[in-house]
């Protein structure tokens, strides 16, 4: 039993709106043909108006409804949406039956009915407006007291005037107004349920009722100010929905139309579907946050409309006035062609750029970020203008580029607010991810096929840019090390020379002279003196050579790079560990090269030495095509751990390699032993002429 009550209740949720949106739509189409058979029968004074364009409003209403309805079956809003367009159809259909039964077809029973209702009752569509503002969005009164008691008070003046229409009697109707009926009509029963009062006291109510019905536009309003200024960003999002609904109203509902008479209808029609639509848009949260774009372009494209509009009508107007309606037509053509319709054209331009940025003009998105980029100062206000350019030409609300430095690091720059869900693209260059782009397309829209050709070349200028700034800071990275790396060199050079070599070759000098004064009276001791200045020469010497060696090896330029290397493993011989060299023809080499190869070289077999524990080592060079020079050392020692922090040694010879724009890898075999690769562009570095 459980299980079957389950299955029919939503059975009867989903038909209860379905057929209440077929009954109106059957109503709808039974109130147009009505319309086709009554035209041109009805007099002006029996107030009587098809009733087609009150079923075009129920039905904008009913329809959208109806959706909300299925979805939200219990939500206030869905049901004052569905039952205010009920209404309306039926008011449309009263006056149109009411219309077909007194002149079209007289006799026919519900005449009387169907004026009362259209006449007396329809009034109760006012209460429609009201209601749903002072509900909206979530379908229940503002909380605050004063404004809560507010919104009754107005509800309860905007339905005195219905009221008060239910039970006056048409007598007071007729008088009140000054317009007399057809007689057809007054013979009808119109006052089922009139109150016989004096006239004055229903003159006075009527006057009291349509000034109460301005309370009804005045209050929701200052209640749905309010409602925003205590709202949540989500809450806030709903309302403004509402409000481009009322800016669309305003441009539908003001344009002047004069002929035919069912253009202003059809505006009216549409103007309630926009509002339905926004309301159960807004209702449901579906793309909520779209409105932020779509208010303000709906406000620059409604006013450039309005502004064209009155334009073209005062150069018709003032030609007209000049030189007849005859030739107005043709001059005021010919003014528009000529002069006002390029003028109009850059206005379209402008006012569109304001709406969706300059997509729309790739050629000159892509100079201006160009241009940008060019006068940015340093890399980040690179970034700066990628991030900028890209909100101006997509009029995104918010742009985050974010790129990774060779050092590690990662620079973020951001431009706008997030607001809404984002998306993230990545930024490469030559095959290589650098970054990426973090937009957030703010309206929800998918951009279109252009659209993302403009977007990606923007995202290759920015992966150009990115690169470039990386390139130019480790540029200015290189030249500083350069520079301080020079000094030091300098300073120590000088550290060498002065507290080493001058003081050794400022005491030779003194025992020189002190041997000269001793020569004739002691030449024992003047012996002894140019003996210990031999000895303080020799240490000079060798300081010299040291300082030489430091400086660049002088076994490159005697023997060669390969040689001596040899020269540098024989030393290791000595030592118990076997050394073999293989190098095939290298000719000549940047001496920068040279010397970086044998530092490393030197290097890594005194790590061998030291650390390895290793019984034989194999050094190999070799070029390739770059051009470039290729080293490895290896050994079958113990290996390096993952673990161990490289130590001075490796971090060296890393070192040596990225000065030279290298590479060098330390790694283990799974067979055990270490090998070092270093690889050392040839083209990366100018030749030396050799002194």
């Amino acid at each position: 039993m459980t299980e079957a009550g389950e299955s029919r209740v939503p059975a009867r949720r989903g038909w209860g709106p379905v057929a209440m949106a077929l009954a109106a739509v059957a109503l709808a189409v039974l109130t147009v043909l009505l319309d086709l058979r009554n035209r041109g029968g009805v007099p002006a004074a029996a107030e009587l108006d098809s009733g087609w364009a009150s079923v075009l409003s129920g039905l904008a209403q009913t329809l959208p409804g109806v959706l909300l309805l299925h979805r939200l079956p219990r939500h206030p809003i869905a049901w004052i949406l569905t039952l205010s367009g009920l209404v309306w159809i039926v008011d449309g259909f009263a006056s149109s039956w009411a219309a077909y039964a007194i002149y079209t077809s007289p006799g026919l029973p519900g005449a009387a009915a169907a004026y009362w209702f259209y006449s007396r009752f329809g009034a109760v569509l006012l209460l429609g407006l009201p209601l749903l503002i002072l509900l909206f969005p979530d379908g229940r009164l503002v909380t605050a007291r004063f404004w809560r008691w507010l919104s009754v008070i107005s509800l309860a003046l905007t339905a005195l005037l219905p009221v008060l229409l239910v039970v006056v009697p048409m007598s007071v109707m007729i008088r009140y107004h000054g317009a007399a009926l057809p007689p057809e009509v007054t013979r009808l029963a119109v006052d089922p349920f009139s109150i016989h009062l004096p006239y004055g006291v229903w003159e006075s109510l009527l006057r009291i009722a349509y000034v109460a019905v301005i309370a009804s536009l005045v209050v929701p309003f200052a209640v749905t100010v309010h409602r925003y200024r205590a709202a949540s960003r989500e809450r806030r999002a709903q309302i403004r929905w509402l409000m481009w609904a009322a800016l669309v109203d305003m441009f539908l509902l003001f344009v002047p139309v004069e002929n035919p008479p069912a253009v202003p209808a059809i505006l009216f029609g549409t103007a309630i579907a926009l509002t339905s639509a926004a309301i159960v848009g807004a209702v449901t949260k579906h793309r909520l946050y779209a409105i932020d774009r779509l208010l303000s372009a709906t406000f620059l494209y409604g006013l450039l409309a309005v502004l064209v509009v009155a334009v073209d009508l005062a150069v018709f107007a003032l030609a007209g006035g000049v030189l007849g309606e005859r030739d107005a037509a043709l001059a005021a053509i010919a003014v528009v062609a000529v002069v006002y319709a390029p003028l109009r054209s850059r206005l379209w331009r402008a006012v569109r750029r304001l709406a969706r940025g300059s997509r729309d003009d790739p050629y000159s998105t892509v100079s201006t970020l160009a241009e940008r980029l060019e006068s940015a100062a340093d890399p980040d206000e690179q970034l700066r203008a990628v991030a900028r350019t890209l909100a101006d030409a997509f009029k995104l609300p918010y742009v985050r580029v974010e790129i990774e430095r060779s050092s590690g690091g990662r620079a973020i720059v951001t431009h706008g607010t997030e607001s809404g869900p984002t998306i993230a693209l990545p930024v490469r260059y030559r095959g290589e991810s650098v970054g990426r782009l973090v937009l957030c397309p703010g309206d929800g829209t998918a951009l279109s096929d252009r659209d993302q050709r403009l977007l990606g070349d923007l995202v290759r200028q920015a992966a150009a840019a990115a690169r470039a700034s990386e390139l130019s800071t480790e540029l200015q990275r290189g030249r500083s090390r350069l520079v301080a790396a020079r000094e030091e060199e300098r300073r120590r050079i000088r550290r060498d020379l002065h507290d080493s070599l001058g003081p050794g070759l400022g005491a030779v000098a003194l025992r020189i002279e002190t041997a000269r004064n001793l020569a004739g009276s002691a030449p024992e001791q003047a012996d002894e003196m140019l003996e210990q200045a031999t000895a303080e020469v020799a240490a000079a010497l060798a300081d010299v050579r040291r300082l030489v060696h430091d400086l660049r090896p002088p076994a490159l330029d005697e023997l060669g790079l390969v040689r001596a290397i040899e020269q540098q493993a024989e030393r290791f011989r000595l030592g118990g560990l076997q050394v073999q060299v293989e190098a095939s023809p290298l000719g000549a080499l940047p001496a920068g090269v040279e010397v970086a190869a044998y530092r490393i070289a030197s290097e890594a077999l005194t790590n061998v030495a030291r650390h390895a524990a290793a019984s034989r080592c194999d050094i190999a060079l070799r070029l390739t095509d770059g051009p470039a020079l290729e080293l490895s050392v290896q050994d079958d020692g113990i290996g390096i751990a993952e673990e161990v922090v490289a130590g001075v040694g490796m971090l060296s010879l890393r070192e040596r390699a990225v000065e030279l724009g290298g590479e060098c890898s330390v790694t283990s075999p799974a067979g055990g032993g270490t090998v070092v690769r270093v690889r050392l562009p040839l083209d990366a570095v100018p030749e030396v002429a050799r002194v």
